[in-house]
């Protein structure tokens, strides 16, 4: 029979929880400002009568951003429900390994296209 749900492990199982969704908030947040960057360099190039330029990367990644803060949201749902299941039976579940390479990789690469974008503006 396993051991019953300690309060401590419940609560830290949601704290964990509430931190993929703050996560997921914010990459949705910074896509939305990242997209509409491209709109505020437009309409600042109408104001300053110069040639309008291209949405470029802007828009693609913006919204590349804001997905990837939905699929944090899964993975955080889809892990409090693991962990919690877990809890139950008695066991401990961690994340596999290679996920979090995986998620450490693309938060990489996010920093990368962002440093360029900044240094290309220069």
């Amino acid at each position: 029979m396993p051991e019953p749900v300690r309060a401590t492990d419940t609560l830290a199982n949601e704290r964990t929880y509430l931190a993929y969704i703050r996560t997921a908030l914010a990459f949705i947040a910074f896509g939305f400002v990242i997209a509409r960057f491209s709109l505020f360099a437009r309409e600042f190039s109408v104001l300053v009568h110069s040639g309008s330029p291209e949405p470029g990367v802007s828009t693609a990644f913006g919204t590349a951003m804001a997905c990837f803060g939905i699929v944090v949201a899964l993975l955080g749902a889809w892990r409090y429900a693991r962990t919690d299941r877990g809890l139950r039976e008695g066991r401990v579940v961690t994340l596999p390994g290679l996920t979090g390479y995986a998620l450490s990789l693309f938060v990489v690469a996010i920093g990368a296209v962002v440093a360029f974008a900044l240094i290309s503006y220069h």
